[in-house]
């Protein structure tokens, strides 16, 4: 079970100035402290297969220091969590949002079976710093491998699909997570850090997925464009890939994720879970709800959205701001609505047809 975390706080919004930390962060010339996550190890020679028979990506030959990306799904096909996976050759390390040790600790001891996998909460000992394009101080190392997770959102995986169309953001967004033992996080004082505003305000920005944000219980991987880092749609059997397959191949994810531009003249942001509708009063049409919002250092106000996969992407929205005012926002189309349905499914003949000659 989890133990208690020295010196596990929860991390700053931002050290006094927002917009600043965030472009040094944007720049590779701050850290943020993420001491809130979570830590799980697996050891033991079975852990790659072990984890690839439970989740969506292909994890059976990671080499030593590799990063990957993978979510656990329940039978139906939705999203339960997204697990970021960095493996050292003994050990694989899964490095998660705040509060999703215990319950995925849980569910990794009931599915063990007589497999030879041990699994650990090492969140007491390890805290999690992000950076985009530095490098974190004193990293941790586990048999010579240092533990830095390196984010594959930037591209397309192998055996992922990217439904987002035109140049994609993410190209510049070199993420790195990096574990610091707890006991010499004192060697960061005098790193130049960013709160976790700077930070959420480029993720938004690139499009990034995060359990903490994005999911709800009706997630599915295609709504969130998550097959381009997180799916292998070619691999094994696991829970859940009858609703990928099918999804992707003959249907359309029922939602879709979009950014809204936001008008920025009441300096207001939406809060998470912000009705945005497609009409102007309190009785228009919800079309979605707001997952995340943030102050950009260059597009302004932002924030990602899901909405139903039926709203005109032309459509001027509405988003339920504070004290009942209203903010207008316009789209950027990262799921787009015709996502999935890409098989090429041959046209058969009708029964009793003749095909002309």
């Amino acid at each position: 079970m989890s133990g208690p975390r020295p010196g596990a706080l929860t991390p700053a919004q931002h050290h006094g100035e927002p917009l600043a930390e965030q472009r040094r962060l944007a720049a590779g010339e701050a850290i943020v402290d993420l001491g809130d996550r979570d830590v799980l190890t697996v050891a033991g020679p079975d852990r790659l297969s072990w984890l690839d028979s439970l989740t969506s990506q292909r994890l059976t030959g990671l080499v030593p220091g590799e990063s990957a990306e993978t979510l656990l799904l329940d039978p139906s096909g939705r999203v339960e969590h997204a697990l970021r996976v960095l493996d050292d050759g003994e050990t694989t390390w899964l490095l998660l949002d705040a509060g999703v040790g215990a319950p995925l600790l849980d569910f990794l001891e009931r599915m063990r079976f007589l497999l030879r996998v041990e699994v650990a909460d090492r969140s007491a000992d390890f805290a999690t710093w992000g950076a985009i394009g530095a490098e974190v101080p004193s990293v941790a190392e586990s048999h010579g491998i240092p533990l830095i997770w390196r984010d594959p959102w930037r591209a397309v995986v192998t055996g992922g699909h990217q439904y987002a169309a035109g140049e994609h953001p993410a190209a510049d967004w070199d993420y790195t997570e990096s574990l610091v033992e707890r006991s010499r996080i004192g060697e960061l004082d005098g790193v130049a850090r960013a709160g976790t505003l700077a930070l959420e305000a480029l993720r938004i920005a690139a499009w990034r997925p995060r359990e903490a944000t994005e999911l709800d219980a009706r997630s599915i991987p295609h709504e969130l464009d998550w097959l381009r880092s997180a799916v292998h749609l070619s691999k094994g059997c696991y829970r859940g890939q009858e609703t990928v397959a099918k999804v992707h191949n003959l249907g359309h994810p029922p939602r879709r994720l979009v950014m809204l531009h936001l008008d920025g003249s009441e300096s207001v942001l939406p809060a998470a879970g912000a009705i945005v509708r497609t009409g102007d009063d309190a009785q228009a049409p919800e079309a979605g709800r707001v997952t995340a919002a943030a102050l950009h250092h260059e597009l302004g106000p932002i924030a990602l959205a899901v909405i139903k996969r039926s709203t005109d992407p032309g459509a001027v929205l509405l988003v339920d701001g504070p004290d009942s005012g209203r903010i207008a926002a316009t789209q950027q189309l990262i799921v787009p609505p015709t996502a999935g349905a890409t098989a090429d499914v041959p046209r058969l003949p009708r029964l009793g047809s003749v095909p002309r000659g």
